[in-house]
């Protein structure tokens, strides 16, 4: 399955962030720490070149903590800082102000000396939609200074925004890319809620996500619907269909003649996930960092 999805908006919030750019001092980089690679825009390391970058894995609560250990790693083994955080409670938001001022620090010591008073940091954050950006704004200012919502597409438009005396922020629109050349790519950002529903297909995406979670996170499906004879993989779309149609007979998510209403069923499935009440998952696993030829995850 190939989703594409490149709203007018994003080219012109692309075109807005890389003319802010010379403003900017630090890049707060958000992601979905269930889906750490594919919530992250490739058109982000274009755009914002060397500029310091502190990744932030939203919606940690959602996420495997074993996985997320594993994530933050890995993107401190590509030199950028990465901290995981929940914008809806709060969690881990604090600390971020005084993460970006540790990112700044040569900088802010060197205008100490001169004798000049340091400005606040300023910070663009930048994301998919959908990931949580307004929600972290509206925790770091410490009121509602920018719009929120649950569907992609919100924030339309750039604001800075103060927050206390050493930090502003600069938001903007998410941003996906014209094309997603990894198509499960597509998929995993389907199965999170970062793509309208509009443009796809649910039951694929079910299917998809299903041979994910049967191979990582079996038991959780076999608890939370009942399948007692779940395979511990799922080779195909097809096999995924027959566990779908089982989830979707054993919720009642039936259409006539006693068959399976199989977008219902995988409404159930998506709605669980994205929602946690499978638990705390992860979709995706770091691929080794090497640095002339040694693992970096292991020389951090």
């Amino acid at each position: 399955m190939t989703i594409q999805w490149f709203p007018g908006h994003m080219t012109r919030a692309k075109r807005q962030i890389e003319e802010k750019l010379k403003l900017i001092d630090v890049v707060f980089e958000l992601i979905d720490s269930r889906i750490p690679q594919s919530s992250r825009n490739p058109m982000v390391d274009e755009i914002v070149g060397s500029k310091p970058r502190l990744v932030l894995l939203n919606k940690a609560d959602l996420a495997d903590p074993g996985r997320t250990a594993e994530w933050t790693a890995w993107f401190r083994a590509l030199g950028h800082e990465a901290h995981a955080i929940d914008a809806n409670s709060g969690a881990g938001v604090k600390e971020i102000p005084a993460k970006a001022r540790e990112l700044m620090r040569a900088k802010i010591e060197r205008q100490l000396a001169k004798g000049m008073k340091p400005r606040p940091v300023r910070a663009l954050i930048v994301g998919i939609p959908n990931v949580g950006k307004s929600t972290l704004i509206n925790r770091l200012a410490g009121r509602s200074a920018a719009a929120t919502g649950d569907r992609p597409g919100v924030t339309k438009g750039q604001q800075w925004i103060r927050t206390g005396s050493d930090l502003e922020l600069l938001d903007t629109p998410g941003i996906l890319w014209p094309k997603f050349e990894d198509p499960n790519a597509g998929s995993l950002l389907a199965a999170t809620g970062a793509i309208k529903e509009e443009v796809l297909h649910i039951d694929e995406v079910a299917c998809f996500t299903l041979q994910i979670l049967a191979a990582d996170y079996g038991d959780v499906l076999r608890d939370r619907y009942g399948l007692a004879h779940l395979p511990e993989r799922l080779p195909d779309m097809q096999s995924a269909a027959e566990v779908l149609e089982a989830i979707g007979r054993r919720r009642g998510c039936l259409a006539g003649g006693g068959h399976v209403d199989f977008e219902k069923a995988a409404g159930v499935l998506l709605r669980d996930l994205r929602s946690g009440k499978l638990g705390r998952l992860t979709l995706e696993s770091p691929i080794p960092v090497t640095v002339n030829g040694a693992d970096a995850n292991e020389t951090r």
